[in-house]
């Protein structure tokens, strides 16, 4: 068993209200938050290659911070698509053109822009596709979650205990995620929302790994600032002995 990230980093950061920089590109101790993701995959020793998607007018950007922070483990740098299901496929087709024997390969599919995650769930992930053929990472719903109509009113209240929310890694066997992609193409299915999303739709069946609770999606400006506030804290944990 081989094991390939896929790095998705093609979103453009709209909610971030900031137009000059990406939100995968902004900074925090000297370093944009796709080096701070990138760095867990880097070390992790079960990884053998990344594959990086990116906007395309960044990708010479990306290049060079690969080159000044030593990450050397970047096999692939591709352009995102319009949708993030087609950013993945465009990701997945370069893997599976160009390794061999790529039924070998399991592909853990990351959000570039969820650097608060740990060795511990990358290996759980590798281990989970091992044994079960997929690894949804997930943290517990720790708000009530319901369901509304189209005017607003409620339609369902479910039990927190049994809602889970979706995070990353998402990870699968390289053949059944590039034939979800593959049947999804033909038939016409754009835009799911995720990896796992698609995966249920074409009747995979998919097993959970818990995750840290901070391991959050950069999406808006106070997700950074709970990134900042997060990173300084583990600093100061690793540097005073706390």
């Amino acid at each position: 068993m081989k094991n390939v990230a896929l790095i998705f980093a093609g979103g453009t950061g709209t909610r971030m209200n900031n137009s000059a920089r990406p939100k995968q590109f902004l900074e925090l101790d000297g370093r944009a938050v796709i080096i701070h993701t990138l760095g867990h995959f880097e070390k992790h020793p079960g990884i053998e290659s990344i594959c990086v998607v990116c906007l395309e007018s960044w990708i010479s950007y990306l290049k060079s911070l690969l080159a000044r922070f030593s990450i050397s483990k970047v096999r692939w740098v591709v352009p995102g698509g319009s949708t993030g299901q087609e950013s993945i496929y465009n990701g997945l087709k370069a893997i599976h053109d160009e390794v061999q024997f790529p039924d070998e390969y399991s592909i853990l599919i990351h959000d570039g822009v969820r650097p608060l995650i740990s060795e511990k769930v990358i290996t759980d992930n590798i281990d989970c596709v091992e044994q079960f053929g997929s690894a949804i990472t997930v943290a517990p719903a720790i708000e009530t979650v319901i369901t509304s109509n189209e005017n607003f009113e409620v339609q369902s209240i479910y039990n927190r205990n049994c809602c889970h929310l979706a995070r990353a890694p998402q990870s699968f066997w390289m053949k059944n995620i590039w034939n979800a992609h593959e049947r999804a193409r033909a038939e016409g299915v754009v835009n799911m929302i995720d990896s796992a999303c698609l995966m249920k739709h074409y009747g995979y069946s998919l097993h959970m790994v818990d995750g840290p609770a901070e391991n959050i999606k950069i999406t808006t400006p106070m997700d950074f600032f709970l990134f900042k506030a997060i990173y300084e804290v583990k600093l100061n944990s690793q540097v005073f002995g706390i």
